[in-house]
């Protein structure tokens, strides 16, 4: 079998905040419920996001949230140059950190965004993410 990457899991500070700013960039985020602090959505591509606020502090006692920076952003391919603008600037618009502004990079036209917990959200347009590629 071939190894595949199948979820993303985001620890956050507040699963209630992180759930609107996933829902407000475009994703079908269910409603948490207080037996199981956590929610998930399988993306097209199959990979799962998966947001949580409790799976690493109830089962890893060394674990401690990240201070200053970033090591990792999550891309999501959001389609035309158009959409990463419009995205940009509605999340922006609604309060989100604003890190980078659209613009054409070395590779894919990108923007990114800061979600609720510092985690940075890349939107872009590179044909490359998309789950369609081959």
């Amino acid at each position: 079998m071939e190894l595949q990457l199948s979820m993303v899991v985001l620890e956050t500070s507040d699963l209630d905040a992180s759930i609107r700013f996933y829902r407000r960039l475009g994703l079908d985020i269910p409603d948490a419920s207080a037996e199981r602090p956590m929610v998930a959505h399988r993306m097209p591509s199959g990979v799962t996001l998966l947001i949580t606020d409790g799976f690493a502090k109830a089962y890893d006692k060394t674990w401690q949230p990240p201070a200053g920076g970033y090591s990792q952003m999550l891309e999501f391919y959001v389609g035309e140059d158009a959409v990463v603008d419009s995205t940009f600037a509605d999340l922006v618009a609604a309060g989100y950190n604003g890190r980078m502004a659209p613009t054409k990079t070395i590779g894919p036209y990108a923007a990114m965004v800061d979600d609720p917990d510092g985690n940075v959200i890349l939107l872009t347009s590179d044909e490359a993410a998309s789950p369609d590629a081959a």
